[in-house]
């Protein structure tokens, strides 16, 4: 880790430290057993600016709605990615963080409007692997008189009223988050993620419609991280190995990836370039398609929220933690042949053919 690294790290658990003293009260902390009260408003906390990250929080939606259907559930996101919690079925609020002025603590804009909704329950939503100092000091300061309910993390468990220890027998993330509401609920959990229904255009419904002639596919090329993004080139195979499935492949992309994607048409010919999406067309192309090829993504999270067949294909990331291995998906570590410098198209052409073939071609309305 770089010294600048080090520094900022050691400068957020300090912060966290006297945060933690600034912010103490008496009687705040509950021992893990103990029985909390029912609750009346339930907040989820995640506040990073990551579309999968929204995503992967819905499983907690569904799990206090299923075990809690009286109680209402609102989720704090980063104003950027509240889009893609709108409207959600299990949420009765998606709240659009305003983190600017945060250093005034309690007097911040985006934290007096949330302490005004007085939650019962806060849930930070963080994860065991790094302690997330800005999403514990926020989920205290919005429930001054909250149960709040997190990972347990030196030193942010300090800020929580109870402190939940990851689970010892899984990585996966889906069931750690999931875990976080253990408190809570004793009933059997739902690991599940979902999105809402898609609202389109009269445009780009009659647009999908007509390209729902024949069978289709979705490969999603970009990323955010473009270390972990598979290469161009491999994605043009798996377009190829679409063809040769008998299924017209759409290559969708994002925000500064229009050329990427246009660089997978031209090596893919056959393949086609999908027009600009917005998060509902995307989701209702990739239900409609009924196959997705992506990277370890936002748009891979998506498409198993919708519930398409999802093929993942996952470059120097930790696939047991955010692949979702369950049908009728399918997770490929492609490191040890990226690393080997050879055979990567191949490997990559055969995966997508056999994941194709193994699926009936779908054409449904969105």
């Amino acid at each position: 880790m770089a010294w600048h690294k080090k520094l900022e790290s050691w400068a957020k658990l300090t912060l966290a430290l006297l945060a933690s003293t600034l912010l103490w009260r008496p009687g705040r902390r509950r021992q893990a057993g103990a029985a909390l009260p029912s609750p009346r408003k339930i907040l989820l906390v995640r506040i990073d600016n990551r579309v999968g990250e929204a995503l992967l929080t819905t499983p907690l939606l569904s799990t206090l709605k299923a075990a809690m259907p009286s109680a209402e559930v609102h989720v704090l996101v980063h104003s950027r990615v509240a889009r893609v919690l709108a409207r959600h079925p299990e949420a009765n609020r998606i709240i659009p963080f305003d983190r600017r002025l945060l250093w005034l603590g309690p007097l911040a804009p985006g934290v007096r409007a949330v302490r005004r909704e007085h939650h019962d329950v806060v849930v930070d939503c963080s994860n065991w692997s790094t302690p997330s100092v800005t999403s514990a000091i926020i989920s205290r300061l919005v429930g001054p008189r909250a149960v709040v309910i997190g990972p347990h993390m030196w030193p942010v468990h300090y800020l929580h009223s109870l402190s939940v220890p990851a689970r010892p027998d899984t990585t996966h993330e889906v069931l750690q988050r999931v875990h976080l509401l253990s408190p809570l609920v004793e009933e059997k959990s739902h690991e599940s993620l979902s999105f809402r229904e898609p609202v389109l255009n009269e445009k780009f419904r009659a647009w999908l419609d007509a390209e729902l002639s024949s069978p289709l596919a979705v490969v999603n090329p970009g990323g955010r991280l473009g270390w972990r993004r598979i290469p161009p080139e491999a994605f043009a195979a798996a377009a190829r190995a679409l063809l040769d499935s008998g299924r017209t492949p759409l290559i969708t992309w994002g925000p500064g990836e229009e050329e990427l994607a246009r660089a997978v048409v031209a090596a893919a010919p056959g393949s086609r370039l999908a027009p600009p999406t917005n998060i509902d067309e995307l989701a209702a192309l990739m239900r409609a398609a009924g196959l997705t090829v992506c990277n370890n993504t936002g748009p891979m999270h998506l498409s198993v929220a919708v519930g398409a067949p999802t093929l993942g294909l996952f470059l120097r990331m930790d696939m047991a933690r955010w692949g979702h291995p369950h049908p009728p998906h399918r997770m490929v570590d492609l490191t040890p042949v990226a690393d080997a410098g050879e055979g990567l198209e191949a490997r990559v052409h055969q995966e997508v053919l056999s994941f194709a073939r193994g699926l009936a071609p779908r054409a449904s309305a969105p």
